[in-house]
């Protein structure tokens, strides 16, 4: 996981009214300058601003005296997130007196590599920002476990780290995997690990799966004796089999729950988002987001004001849908040789969408403000999806190394799901060796699918391989799509969508194809989708709307498409000329 937004505070009455280093802003005099406030880490910051100030500026002001790189800055404002830097303060309606909440991205993991001089090696993911020190702190608490060591000595390449040495700045380099090696010989426990608890199983049987599919509906859980921690996949249709990929998944954070490895939530984020433990403890296996620790979400754990109409940090998107909508996304994400069957082995699709599932969690772990017991009302549903092992999001390195068929099968999916939150931050990029090429993981889907078109946002528009064309292979995946069939199989999932988020599917659907058989590249067709400015209406909402006067009350839905196809045709032939 690379991305996800980040812990709020509420306004500090006594930090609001101290001197901080943007001070110097106040000597502003314009009649048009407006005081806000910015709340971070427990404190607010009080900033003297001109409306006419872009977020962009502002995002700098603030990383001048916090220090947080305006690339893994987020501001929201009233429920909704900032996301066009270079809209003005005033187009967004902010005014004097008014709290923006500072949001930073999740800082990215970077695998490391550990290697002893006996000849162990274990993998640990570790936050960039940490440093070495940290490091060999994780390294010592496995001493516990299955590493003895004091005092170790850590060298990369040859080099010894400090104990004050960032592990970015380690990683800044063509390598983005850390390869460390502890210098003081490890002792290697052996004894087997013990279970604290047994396991009370209920699945089907290999003889009742082959004698009723009924049967396997039942669902699959890992319940503590004492009811704990519970783990289930949520299966609404009887039909419906997960494929072993899945169930091997749940499986491996069940057996870490039931050795103790704790649910670990990110320490940054808007929302509630937990890295799932393996048994040994050396990895991540998967990502919980629980629907009610959602941005503005009753149970958010970053104290974020509960959303007053519904609506999430997008437009067009409802808080407590994010993790449908992660499930949503890995389903629509067909592999090339078709939409996925019942029980497909395929894993990864064509953009490669990590595998996601439902489950129901319960945890002591996870945030539950008035007590944690073992009842059903703190058992938390929410997608899981496979933690993907990278090297690092987009953010950290300049495009022009991705290969022209990762960003294009990502700017397919954009676009088919008119996706409200593409940004560097949330495409991975792992650096494969047996195929010596980069490859590219979209994550964070929950907010793909909305209600409209206004918050559709895409970074790789400014990325060169934006502007080349499709290849026939790109476009025979293009053509095979028919969002009637998606919604066909996200209803067979169970997962019905809303006649908005539906409409949303087919007209985006429409534009993608009609635009790749017209020869346009993503850059066009996704211009034609994402505004040039906060409050100028993009085409496609101008399509929508030019439809929406034309037609008749009580037309159909068929005819309502029929007319956007029209005016669709007429606005994509002017481009052409």
């Amino acid at each position: 996981m690379s991305v996800v937004d980040v812990a709020l505070s509420p306004i500090c009455e006594e930090s609001a009214n101290s001197p901080v280093c943007l001070n110097r802003q106040l000597d502003l005099c314009s009649n048009e300058s407006i005081v806000i406030y910015v709340t971070v880490g427990g404190s607010s910051i009080p900033m003297r601003v001109m409306e006419s100030d872009s977020i962009a500026s502002v995002k700098l002001r603030i990383q001048a005296c916090k220090g947080f790189v305006v690339k893994r800055q987020k501001l929201v404002f009233g429920g909704r997130e900032l996301s066009r830097t270079d809209s003005l303060v005033k187009d967004y309606g902010i005014t004097s007196g008014n709290v923006l909440h500072l949001a930073l991205r999740l800082s990215d993991l970077l695998l490391i590599n550990v290697r002893t001089r006996s000849g162990e090696q274990f993998e640990f993911h570790v936050d960039r920002h940490k440093n070495v020190g940290y490091l060999k702190r994780r390294i010592a608490k496995k001493g516990k476990g299955f590493l003895d060591l004091e005092d170790p000595e850590i060298f990369c390449y040859g080099e010894k780290l400090e104990d004050q040495r960032l592990i970015h700045d380690i990683s800044n380099s063509t390598d983005a995997v850390i390869h460390l090696v502890v210098q003081k010989s490890a002792k290697v426990w052996t004894k087997p690990v013990e279970r604290d608890v047994e396991l009370s199983i209920v699945a089907p049987t290999q003889n009742e799966r082959a004698n009723s599919e009924k049967n396997w509906c039942k669902e699959l859980s890992v319940l503590s004796p004492d009811k704990e921690f519970l783990l289930e996949p949520i299966i609404v249709n009887p039909l419906v089999k997960l494929p072993p990929y899945l169930l091997n998944m749940i499986w491996s954070v069940s057996e870490g729950l039931v050795r103790g490895k704790e649910p670990i939530r990110s320490t940054e984020g808007t929302g509630g988002t937990y890295f799932m433990q393996d048994a040994s403890g050396n990895k991540y296996v998967s990502i919980f987001k629980p629907i009610d620790e959602e941005p503005l979400a009753v149970n958010n754990p970053q104290c974020l004001p509960v959303s007053a109409n519904g609506e999430g940090l997008k437009r067009g998107t409802r808080v407590g849908e994010g993790a449908l909508r992660e499930v949503v996304a890995y389903i629509l994400d067909h592999p090339k040789k078709g939409p996925r069957s019942l029980s497909c082995m395929e894993e990864i699709g064509f953009a490669g969408v990590p595998p996601t599932i439902m489950v129901r969690c319960l945890h002591r772990g996870f945030n539950h403000p008035d007590g944690f017991d073992s009842s059903n009302k703190n058992v938390k549903t929410g997608s899981l999806q496979k933690f993907m092992k990278n090297h690092g999001s987009c953010e950290d390195m300049g495009p022009r190394d991705f290969p022209v068929e990762e960003v294009h099968k990502i700017t397919v999916f954009d676009i088919r799901t008119a996706n409200a939150d593409r940004h560097a931050g949330n495409i991975l990029f792992y650096k494969d060796a047996e195929r010596g090429r980069i490859v590219l993981i979209p994550i964070d889907h929950g907010y793909c699918l909305p209600e409209n078109f206004e918050d559709c946002t895409f970074d790789w528009l400014y990325w060169p391989q934006a502007r080349q064309q499709f290849s026939r292979e790109t476009m025979d995946y293009i053509n095979s799509l028919d969002p009637e069939q998606d919604i066909a199989i996200l209803k067979f999932y169970g997962l019905d969508l809303s006649s908005e988020c539906a409409r949303t599917l087919r007209i985006s659907t429409m534009l993608l194809k009609k635009g790749a058989k017209r020869g346009l590249t993503p850059f066009a067709i996704g211009s034609i989708m994402c505004r040039e400015t906060l409050n100028k209406k993009s085409t496609i909402e101008e399509i929508v709307e030019e439809a929406n006067d034309s037609i008749l009350p009580g037309m159909s839905e068929a005819a309502f498409l029929e007319t956007v196809s029209e005016i669709m045709d007429e606005r994509l032939d002017k481009i052409l000329k």
